[in-house]
């Protein structure tokens, strides 16, 4: 055997051995891709995109079929993939992100502050009602955010599903990170109730994990929020 061909058998065994299979279970099109490039183009700029590297192609089929937290949530190599994919993809500009429809959204209205509350969510993709609680006496509207997050994460985990929830509060999703409420609301005999059920959403938050992220909506891109009471 020449060397030449020697070297051109070599080169394709390291090739074949370096090639890796990227799994998009949440992207423009959701599959199994045989490149990074391939890969990039369904997640670059994808709002909430979920993606990962496997060795080979029968790992990653395996894996798209499967439930994507069980191996987002390992601490594997291959999540190193995963670091090295999102710092890319952070460094894109003048790409418009875009939203998840299969997801959920929440907003809460208030008239006053404080005032007469409700809050709810919606099913993203068609603005389906999903759930609806009030209307609140003497409540405020970052108080309805954080019990309709909450309202949110313990549907889904009743029902034994994931899915990205969205709200336009930044307030609201770093009470539910702190898992406590840091209202300014005071206390009256109108509204006991509401207090009665943040104690009750502070308490599930701190005895409960949950795999659906919480994502801000992009309100100055995307438009009002799909769960929006439109009283503006």
């Amino acid at each position: 055997m020449r060397k030449s061909d020697f070297c051109k058998i070599n080169a394709k065994k390291m090739s074949a051995k370096a090639r890796k299979y990227y799994v998009v279970w949440i992207g423009r099109s959701p599959g199994v891709y045989r490149s990074w490039e391939e890969c990039k183009e369904q997640t670059f700029g994808f709002e909430g995109a979920r993606f990962m590297a496997f060795p080979n192609e029968a790992q990653a089929i395996h894996a798209f079929r499967g439930n994507m937290w069980d191996y987002l949530n390992k601490k594997s190599p291959q999540n190193h993939t995963i670091t090295e994919a999102k710092s890319l993809l952070d460094q894109g500009e003048g790409i418009k992100p875009e939203f998840i429809l299969e997801s959920i959204a929440v907003d809460a209205a208030c008239s006053g502050n404080p005032g007469v509350m409700e809050y709810q969510g919606v099913y993203t993709k068609n603005g389906r009602r999903i759930f609806y609680a009030g209307p609140f006496p003497g409540g405020t509207n970052n108080v309805g955010e954080f019990l309709a997050l909450v309202h949110a994460l313990a549907l889904l985990k009743e029902k034994g599903k994931v899915m990205p929830i969205y709200s336009d509060s930044e307030t609201a999703m770093t009470w539910v990170r702190n898992k406590k409420a840091k209202t300014k609301m005071e206390p009256t005999t109108a509204n006991a109730k509401l207090f009665e059920l943040l104690k009750r959403a502070e308490y599930w938050l701190k005895n409960n994990t949950w795999e659906s992220p919480i994502l801000k909506w992009k309100t100055e891109i995307w438009g009002e929020i799909p769960a929006d009471f439109g009283r503006k």
